[in-house]
Parts: structure tokens; sequence; C-alpha cells
């Protein structure tokens, strides 16, 4: 189970990340046309505190998306799991979600950046909460 919530929380934070990259949300009309997009994405296999966990990492056309939570090359990604089940907990506010992710992501990144990343987490956590999982799943 917490394979899948990390799982949940990495492609969320990648989501973040690659709209904030590009300027709009996946399916808006802002992006049509407007020279670089979203280009698929590629498998990826990260080791982790609970194993080994797949995710999808978002692709963008020309190639100039550098994902930060999970950088390209990186195959081991330790300590996240904290932060994956602190995130899990009910009651967990935006704003310490908010702090988790920017002490994961550090300095390097904006609070804009940041704002992005938090939004789809929790709505990737929102989405995890109330999907179609039965009791023994969760």
């Amino acid at each position: 189970m917490l394979a899948l919530v990390t799982k949940r929380v990495l492609e969320s934070a990648l989501e973040g990340e690659i709209t904030d990259h590009l300027g709009y949300d996946k399916g808006d009309p802002a992006g049509k046309n407007g020279g670089n997009s979203r280009n698929g994405v590629r498998a990826k296999t990260v080791l982790t505190d609970v194993g080994p966990v797949e995710i999808e990492v978002p692709r963008d056309r020309d190639g100039s998306f550098t994902p930060q939570i999970v950088r390209k090359r990186q195959r081991r990604l330790f300590g996240v799991d904290d932060m994956v089940i602190s995130l899990s907990a009910k009651g967990l506010t935006t704003g310490e979600i908010q702090a988790h992710l920017a002490e994961v992501y550090g300095a390097d990144v904006s609070r804009q950046t940041i704002s992005t990343i938090t939004d789809k987490v929790v709505e990737g956590m929102t989405e995890w909460q109330n999907g179609p999982w039965t009791r023994s799943t969760r």
C-alpha cells in the first residue's frame, strides 16, 4: 500500500513540476501551438525505503524539462517515505504539505513552483483517498 501512495505522491509532484515548467495545466488550450508542450511519459523504477516503485515521468517536446524530485538518471530515492506517510495522514493543511515539499526540494525551487507542486500533490492525495479502494487495499 505504501508503494502505491509513494507512486501517487511522486507522480503528482512531477506533474506539478512540468505544469510549472510549461506554464499551463494538462489539457489547457493555452498549450496548443504555444511552442513547447507535453510529450507523454517515460517509465522509471526508483528504489525507495518500501522497495522498488515504478513511476511515470512526464516529458516535454523540446527536452528542456528537468525534474527535481526524481532527477534524471536517479535510481535511489530514500527519505521520501516519511513525507508520504505525513502527506497521507488526514488533517494535514496545505501549508504543512507545502513545508514538507519545500524541505524535499530545497532552496533550488521557487515558491511558485512549490505552490504548483503542492496543488498537484493535494489533488492526487484527495483522488487516492476517495478512490475506488477496498478496505484491504488501504
